[in-house]
């Protein structure tokens, strides 16, 4: 697959040599000279980077990596002069990956758009794999977040909306403890109160996932600080 790279820089010369470099090593290069125009293009092509000046007319840098931000998660390095530090740190602090002072050298610029763009994909693999199973797995505890359903040992458990949301917050990081205000937020999306709630739903977890409620294999109290999924379903206590 060739990686279309986006350019967006208003100095017709810089632009042009790095569409050189960039071609030279077998990427697709689109070009924009503002923000603006850097925006409709990403609206009609599939990018997989863009390198984005800090300092152009119409819309800078910083506020077209906001715009993209709202909607796209591709790798941003941003080009700026040494006089603009302070727009760099803003730059990262907005959603830029990387940023490079002008001059540069252009062999490092290639270097950083091909980590850039390994990173890149290995994440576009992850969230591809994670949205083809969207199956949680603990031993023989399966949650499964396409069909909203739950089994263990291969044999289906009747669980209400708020056990299922509970037991998907805990199996998406097995080994991980959360206390009771982390799943009251996590799951009600409001402050915690009163947690006692979090306390029923558990216990009711518990008495339908575990062969023996009282020695339980997946979900474990952590006393004084929380709850958690076991790793792989272990008998430990």
């Amino acid at each position: 697959m060739i990686d279309n790279i986006l350019i967006v820089e208003d100095e017709i010369e810089i632009a042009d040599a790095i569409e050189i470099y960039l071609k030279s090593q077998n990427y697709h290069v689109f070009k924009a000279h503002n923000g603006v125009e850097g925006l409709k293009i990403i609206e009609q092509e599939i990018i997989h980077l863009a390198i984005v000046d800090i300092m152009m007319p119409i819309m800078d840098g910083i506020q077209m990596t906001m715009k993209v931000r709202e909607k796209h998660d591709f790798p941003i390095i941003m080009l700026s002069a040494k006089s603009e530090d302070i727009d760099k740190v803003t730059g990262l602090n907005i959603g830029a990956d990387d940023y490079m002072t002008k001059p540069f050298v252009p062999m490092e610029l290639l270097a950083r758009v091909s980590s850039q763009l390994r990173r890149y994909h290995k994440y576009l693999e992850a969230t591809s794999t994670q949205k083809n199973q969207n199956i949680y797995t603990v031993g023989g505890l399966e949650l499964n977040l396409d069909t909203k359903t739950v089994s263990v040992d291969n044999q289906p458990i009747k669980v209400t909306p708020i056990e299922f949301k509970i037991l998907e917050l805990l199996m998406a990081y097995p080994g991980k403890v959360f206390s009771a205000e982390n799943i009251y937020e996590s799951v009600w999306k409001e402050d915690a109160i009163n947690t006692d709630t979090v306390m029923v739903h558990v216990r009711n977890l518990r008495e339908k996932i575990e062969i023996d409620p009282k020695h339980p294999q997946y979900l474990k109290v952590v006393w004084g600080v929380g709850y958690k999924i076991e790793k792989q379903g272990r008998d430990e206590q």
